[in-house]
């Protein structure tokens, strides 16, 4: 009977018992018109049946599944008009809600994105999973099916979150991605079985994606975006909000560009990154990116000096490779010598030269 978030409901039920609410409700007290409207409609009998016919069950509060988590919604605050902790959670899929979601980052971004946007989320995603961590999404098409199906892809775990009943496939061409999700992971929704979509649901439904995870990933998103929403939720519930840097000519590049720029995202490149970002601090440490080591590296100042002043292609005497290195001709032939043990130069009869390069 009440919507998901719906702050009016949070301040007029504030402090009171489900059990309370629905007495009210019933009761049709004064000041419940806008919700006990729908009581003819309402049949918790007929949800709980469509649940267990979908393979669903329902999990409240104080139940082993509940994601404690997420009651941070009761301190932060509302975002285009949603707010709060859910009465309950509609669970599809034989995962473990709470176990799942201990371990758990989401994954979100434009519907409508870039063949490198769709390939950067299902590499992501799919190694997120391989090092155990629980993959979140929506379930709508772009960003967050390529996500989905990067963890399916191989043998991790990843969740569903919906804006409509778990028995309901949205956007029905996912249907067959639903299914390969509930069989090893979870369909979540604040709805109860057939309940349809629409915008409102949309953006209540990511209040607990981001409450739920450990932090949230941006990859390709508009500046007027639902990800770019559900990276606010992130910034209010405190939890860890990243970006994937895309192309600077690309719109669906901007909203996660404007979150390094201007609201503090954390750029990330890789699974490692995104790993440090929400492990405790000083753990999970991403390696730092190195070049690859150069023979050269290692050797002293003058030999070094020596090697630059060898030709590539016509060998050249000793006395002319001093003169270019600018060092004297004893110092000079006792660094050839070395570059010649290290077979990084050769002798020929007019002089020295660099050592060719194997032949592939």
């Amino acid at each position: 009977m009440v919507e998901p978030g719906d702050l009016a409901a949070l301040k007029a039920f504030a402090g009171m018992e489900v059990l309370e609410i629905w007495e009210l409700l019933r009761g049709k007290a004064p000041g419940t018109e806008r919700w006990s409207t729908r009581l003819d409609a309402a049949q918790p009998e007929r949800d709980l049946e469509r649940a267990a016919a979908a393979g669903a069950r329902f999990v409240i509060p104080g139940d082993d599944e509940w994601p404690e988590q997420v009651e941070v919604l009761a301190e932060a605050g509302q975002l285009t008009r949603r707010a709060g902790v859910p009465f309950g959670l509609w669970v599809r899929g034989p995962a473990h809600l709470r176990k799942t979601l201990a371990r758990s980052v989401a994954m979100v971004g434009a519907r409508a994105c870039s063949s490198y946007g769709e390939h950067v989320a299902a590499e992501l995603a799919g190694g997120l999973a391989d090092n155990g961590i629980t993959v979140v999404s929506g379930g709508a098409y772009g960003i967050d099916a390529a996500a989905h199906r990067g963890v399916l892809a191989g043998s991790g775990v990843t969740v569903a979150v919906l804006a409509s009943g778990v028995d309901t496939s949205y956007p029905k061409s996912n249907s067959a991605m639903f299914s390969r999700i509930v069989e090893d992971g979870l369909v979540v929704s604040e709805l109860p079985p057939g309940c349809s979509p629409t915008k409102l649901r949309f953006l209540a439904r990511n209040r607990l994606i981001a409450a739920g995870t450990l932090g949230t990933v941006v990859i390709e998103a508009a500046v007027r975006s639902g990800a770019l929403n559900s990276a606010g939720w992130a910034e209010q519930c405190g939890r860890a909000v990243l970006a994937v840097p895309g192309p600077i000519t690309s719109r669906m590049s901007a909203g996660s560009h404007l979150l390094v720029r201007e609201r503090d995202a954390v750029l990330v490149t890789s699974v490692a990154e995104i790993i440090e970002a929400v492990s405790p601090f000083g753990t999970g440490l991403a390696p730092h990116p190195q070049a690859p080591k150069n023979p050269s590296d290692d050797l002293p100042h003058d030999v070094r000096r020596t090697l630059d002043a060898v030709p590539v292609i016509n060998p050249a005497p000793a006395t002319r490779i001093a003169t270019t290195a600018g060092l004297d001709l004893p110092t000079t032939q006792s660094c050839l010598e070395t570059l010649a043990a290290l077979a990084l130069i050769q002798p020929t009869p007019t002089g020295w030269r660099l050592t060719p390069p194997p032949a592939p």
